[in-house]
C-alpha cells in the first residue's frame, strides 16, 4: 500500500493563484499568436478568477444570500 504524501505550503492559495497567473501570462507573451497562446491567457485568467473567489470566499463581511 503506497503512502499519501502531504504538501505543507509556505504560501497562501491566492498568493500561489497569482504567481501561477503571473508566470502563465509571461509565457503567453513569449508565445506567438494561435492556440497555445490563446490557452496559456485563458489558463492565467481561471487562476486570477480563482485566487479572487477564494479571496471573497475568506472575507469576514460575506453574508448569506437573503
Amino acid at each position: 500500500m503506497s503512502m499519501k504524501r502531504h504538501l505543507i505550503h509556505t504560501q497562501s492559495l491566492e498568493q500561489r493563484l497569482g504567481i501561477q497567473a503571473e508566470r502563465l501570462r509571461k509565457e503567453a507573451r513569449g508565445t506567438p499568436p494561435g492556440v497555445e497562446r490563446s490557452r496559456l491567457i485563458r489558463k492565467a485568467r481561471l487562476a486570477e478568477t480563482g485566487s479572487q473567489l477564494s479571496d471573497w470566499l475568506r472575507s469576514p463581511g460575506l453574508r448569506a444570500p437573503t
